[in-house]
């Protein structure tokens, strides 16, 4: 998935155009809804070229994240008192991130926070896991049933994290117990039929004694994600050019043979790297070759699922 935080240049479209991408994740603030427009429109007329659609994705959460501070959700999660409301400000933003050619919401933050220091702050919908698993899925049944893809992150939490992942390594030194007490809003988001969910870059060592960070994890991606919690969608990385991942090599090959489908790169040198890597790295590795597989068809279905709630679709 490459990153824009602007209008995409010749050599982004050609990337496109070529099939180096599967999405482009919307960045950064964007100032009007005219150049998201213009934006969202020469990204899929580029991946027509070959037929086949792009995932359009943003961080459209409310409160401190919104890339589109022009559109709904008009409160912070943490604003959000009851599922109605949750739901109501769910569908007003998936109509306008449908008008803006957006078919992707890195939302809802379902993480539960154990401490009122916690980074997240107002980006989670409350300190109580079992208020989150009511309000998470009420906002993705709000999304969904506007046509636009949900995603419940990050996986498996980020609640007793100490510090924000985009900024350092993480490790979450919480008991199994209370991490589990954590993925019952996870669980409850993915028997509601949330779309996609995010994975994130922290270690858990308690879940996963190996010391990988999640994203690179198959305990967490594949065993827990899949196995335990029954989750067949896509499972997206959180971005990989964090520090704790972007110190790993071949993260790309790591995070797809763990479990990932869609990978994210916060700059797009990354991501060209990650691409060339995967089609380096792919001849060399039957479990490697059999994952791109099966991440391919996942994320192909979740474009058939858009397009026929009236998405993206080529000609």
């Amino acid at each position: 998935m490459g990153t824009l935080t602007a209008p995409p240049t010749p050599g982004f479209l050609s990337l496109v155009r070529h099939g180096q991408m599967g999405g482009v994740l919307l960045l950064g603030r964007w100032p009007s809804p005219a150049v998201v427009r213009q934006t969202t429109a020469a990204l899929q007329q580029a991946a027509c070229v070959r037929g086949e659609p792009l995932l359009i994705a943003a961080d459209q959460e409310g409160g401190i994240v919104k890339r589109f501070p022009f559109a709904p959700p008009d409160l912070a999660p943490a604003a959000l008192g009851t599922t109605t409301e949750a739901q109501a400000q769910a569908s007003a933003t998936a109509a306008a991130l449908r008008d803006l050619g957006v078919d992707v919401d890195f939302a809802p933050v379902v993480d539960t926070p154990t401490s009122a220091k916690s980074f997240l702050g107002s980006r989670a919908f409350s300190h109580s896991a079992a208020t989150n698993a009511a309000l998470g899925p009420a906002f993705v049944a709000g999304l969904q049933s506007g046509g636009v893809a949900a995603t419940a992150k990050h996986f498996p939490g980020l609640g007793q994290a100490g510090a924000n992942t985009d900024l350092s390594s993480v490790i979450v030194r919480a008991a199994a117990w209370k991490l589990k007490e954590g993925l019952v809003p996870f669980r409850r988001a993915i028997q509601s039929g949330v779309q996609l969910v995010m994975v994130s870059s922290a270690v858990y060592p308690a879940l996963d004694p190996s010391g990988l960070p999640a994203v690179f994890s198959p305990a967490l991606e594949t065993d827990l994600l899949r196995t335990q919690l029954g989750f067949t969608g896509v499972a997206v990385t959180d971005a990989l050019t964090a520090p704790a991942a972007a110190r790993v090599p071949h993260a790309a090959t790591k995070a797809i043979a763990a479990g990932a489908d869609l990978l994210v790169f916060g700059a797009e040198r990354a991501s060209e790297d990650a691409f060339a890597t995967l089609r380096a790295d792919a001849p060399k590795y039957p479990h490697l070759r059999a994952r791109l597989t099966e991440s391919a068809a996942r994320i192909r279905a979740l474009k058939a699922w858009l397009s026929a709630a009236g998405g993206p679709a080529c000609p």
